[in-house]
């Protein structure tokens, strides 16, 4: 018997009080799904974190995704459960940011049969920022840019007056090279999701995103405000 059914022959009151208790019974169970699941991911990630060899420059790039996963899964727990979001906010050099991203998605681009060229600048750019979040909108960036552009990613930042400016470019799809683009249900794209994301991370910290795109391929922008410019221009 279906619920509007059973609620129809029922008080108001006590077909409320009913539909609440079935929608608490079916959040709880969701919940335990979720939480289980959860648990069930927790071990892996840390037997990958034990196995990785210790003070060799080839595993810093898999236990700097480790990290991330890690913190990305503590945070849909309290997400889940209804606990406080934490987000410290601390002083993050840019160019620090941009090594490691480049370094975990360097397979990757290869992978593609392309390459990740980063382009450093002589001056190094300092924001108030989540470490976390900041280098999951670079990952993002530079995840979208290897699937689209066929893994020719260029990566550097400049500074325009008092922001400084994170630039992911790609080459567009070259010829023979065929690019894994897999739209999700509803026609999204998994880079649609992943924009939006970068989004939402920029706003959070003050600043702004752009995607320039051309016929030779796309231009993605992040902004942040400068705490401080360090070195010499």
């Amino acid at each position: 018997m279906e619920l509007a059914q059973v609620a129809a022959g029922l008080p108001v009151a006590a077909s409320l009080a009913l539909a609440g208790g079935i929608a608490s019974f079916r959040e709880g169970r969701r919940r335990a799904t979720l939480n289980e699941a959860m648990h069930e991911l927790r071990r892996p990630l840390q037997v990958l974190s034990l196995a990785l060899p210790v003070d060799l420059p080839q595993a810093a790039p898999a236990e700097s995704s480790l990290q991330l996963a890690t913190v990305a899964l503590e945070r849909l727990d309290r997400e889940i459960n209804g606990a406080a979001l934490e987000s410290a906010m601390a002083e993050v050099a840019v160019g620090e940011l941009v090594e490691a991203a480049a370094r975990r998605w360097r397979n990757a681009a290869v992978s593609q049969g392309g390459f990740i060229q980063m382009r450093r600048n002589e001056r190094e750019a300092l924001v108030e920022g989540n470490r976390f979040d900041l280098a999951q909108a670079l990952d993002n960036l530079l995840s979208n840019a290897i699937e689209h552009g066929g893994g020719r990613v260029e990566i550097g930042w400049r500074f325009e007056g008092d922001r400084v400016c994170v630039a992911v470019v790609d080459g567009g799809a070259s010829r023979g090279v065929k690019t894994k683009v897999r739209p999700r249900r509803g026609g999204r794209s998994r880079r649609g999701h992943g924009l939006r994301v970068v989004r939402r991370i920029a706003g959070i910290h003050g600043g702004d995103f752009t995607l320039r795109r051309a016929q030779a391929g796309s231009e993605a922008i992040l902004r942040l405000p400068l705490r401080r410019q360090g070195g010499e221009g």
